[in-house]
């Protein structure tokens, strides 16, 4: 294929150029999803800039936490980025506002769906948030159009919303699930509600109780279970076992669907990148995986669709020029950025 001959240095050497260097900041995949298909992640803020700083999140601690929106990249150079991106046609089922941060806090994400919207209305268009700010009557406007929203709802109480999510200070719990279901009422886009589940602290009967409360009352069309899989940000927090998962589907199902997200799962769509012009931004593919988050070779081989031993080849490449190192954990060895 002769991508072995392309070195990660290649890569970067045009980095220097303004436009490279913010299409690598914003774009990354398109990568195949169970929830999504084959998405094209766009990463609208700086790494780890957020409302909260979850103690489950496997991109690791807030390290900007606010609630201050703000045009982090200029509206005009993103939206030149994924105008020259989409104008090549690729096979996408989702355009995806998602990343290491919240989406919602760049001040001109309106403006990118309306363009997408314009201009490309072939593509559908997903909004992963944390749904803080979508109690902002601002915000709430500009992403109301989105095609998919996954908001997140892993307490439905103060004190365990605290605990878990580690919001900014000044942020009212009170009026999150509200809006919630204002946005569900207004918005056409399908609502899927995300729950995470760490054991011991959302799973007891008590807030279940009010999770079952929360999701009669938002009325999503379907919510989704989710535990840990990668590293959280605290070690402390465990991973939830298959039948703990199971009883709480159970306890929760009523006239909403719920259902327990399970690992990606390839199909023949996940193939895509083996096509010869996709091999030579191999390197940059995996370095943009794992600067959201640490992977595995298993992550790598169904969440980017290469073969194990290309993958292993390039991690070998990557590590040998210090770009990227591993650390044994529990789950297997995984791949992150060298410090």
């Amino acid at each position: 294929m002769g991508f072995d001959i392309i070195l990660f240095d290649t890569i970067f050497i045009s980095m220097k150029d303004r436009k490279k260097d913010i299409k690598d900041s914003l774009l990354f995949g398109p990568v195949p999803s169970r929830r999504l298909g084959i998405s094209l992640g766009v990463d609208l803020v700086p790494y780890k800039t957020c409302t909260m700083d979850c103690v489950y999140c496997e991109s690791g601690a807030t390290t900007k936490l606010t609630l201050d929106r703000t045009e982090f990249f200029p509206v005009a150079d993103v939206i030149a980025v994924l105008g020259e991106y989409l104008a090549g046609d690729p096979k996408l089922d989702y355009i995806t506002f998602s990343g290491a941060g919240e989406p919602t806090l760049h001040s001109g994400i309106g403006e990118i769906i309306a363009f997408i919207k314009r201009e490309y209305p072939k593509y559908k268009i997903a909004l992963l948030t944390n749904g803080m700010l979508l109690s902002d009557i601002d915000t709430f406007n500009e992403v109301k159009d989105v095609d998919l929203i996954v908001p997140s709802l892993d307490a439905a109480d103060e004190e365990t919303f605290r605990k878990i999510n580690r919001p900014v200070d000044g942020f009212k719990f009170s009026g999150l699930i509200d809006s919630f279901r204002r946005f569900h009422e207004i918005s056409d886009a399908e609502f899927i509600l995300e729950i995470f589940i760490i054991p011991d602290i959302n799973d007891t009967p008590s807030s279940l109780k009010l999770f079952a409360d929360a999701i009669e009352f938002i009325n999503p069309d379907k919510v989704q279970l989710n535990s840990l899989d990668r590293p959280g940000t605290e070690k402390w927090v465990p991973k939830m076992t298959e039948s703990g998962m199971e009883r709480i589907r159970k306890a929760l199902s009523g006239r909403v669907k719920i259902e327990i997200v399970g690992k990606f799962i390839p199909s023949e769509s996940a193939n895509i990148a083996n096509s010869p012009e996709e091999y030579k931004n191999i390197d940059q593919k995996i370095v943009d995986f794992i600067s959201r988050r640490p992977g595995t070779m298993e992550d790598f081989k169904v969440s980017l669709g290469y073969s194990e031993a290309t993958i292993e080849k390039v991690l070998y490449r990557l590590i040998e020029k210090s770009v990227i190192t591993s650390e044994k954990r529990e789950r297997g060895e995984f791949f992150t950025l060298k410090k």
